[in-house]
């Protein structure tokens, strides 16, 4: 075997364990302290939407917004979950600055967006999970998804309604519930 023909089974057997390994990366639920991981797909205020692609390993570009719309806070996935709509549980998280894309961080659950999201009339249950970085120092006081305020999961809502009607789907907040209800869903 050639050197190059070696170094293309190295790379390949590499990528093949780096998708492997976010797929299967391990939760790392802790029910009591109500933190598990998350991976950032796309950052805060960012038009650009990120998804990770199963079969190359990366974040693909998945879309871009409108001018003037933006992600209003870091939006991400939970690993080894599986949502109704057949992803991983999504996720968004409150941090003091910008989280990069494919950035694992250690997330303190704060609460539960329940939703139910329509398309081509099939409606399946698509859940937000809120959180933010355990080691937050800004958000050191917020414990419930409550303590934000209901402008807060307001705003939320209106940017989700938006968001799937820029892709012709209905998207509807059924509930919000608070960080035990999250753990229990995740």
């Amino acid at each position: 075997m050639t050197l190059l023909s070696q170094m293309r089974c190295h790379r390949m057997a590499t990528n093949e364990d780096v998708m492997n390994s976010l797929i299967e990366l391990s939760i790392q639920l802790d029910a009591e302290a109500l933190t598990c991981r998350a991976v950032i797909e796309t950052p805060k205020c960012r038009q650009f939407k990120f998804d990770y692609a199963l079969e190359s390993g990366l974040f693909e570009l998945a879309g871009v917004l409108p001018t003037g719309m933006s992600f209003p806070l870091a939006f991400g996935l939970i690993p080894s979950t599986i949502a109704e709509d057949s992803d991983p549980m999504d996720v968004l998280v409150l941090a003091e600055e910008d989280l990069p894309v494919g950035c694992l961080l250690t997330l303190r659950l704060l609460g539960l967006i329940e939703a139910a999201q329509t398309e081509g009339g099939n409606t399946v249950r698509d859940d937000r999970i809120i959180g933010k970085v355990a080691q937050s120092r800004l958000f050191a006081d917020v414990t419930e998804v409550g303590d934000l305020g209901e402008a807060f999961t307001g705003e939320l809502g209106r940017f989700f309604v938006a968001y799937n009607a820029l892709k012709d789907q209905r998207f509807e907040i059924t509930s919000v519930d608070g960080a035990k209800r999250a753990a229990r869903r995740v």
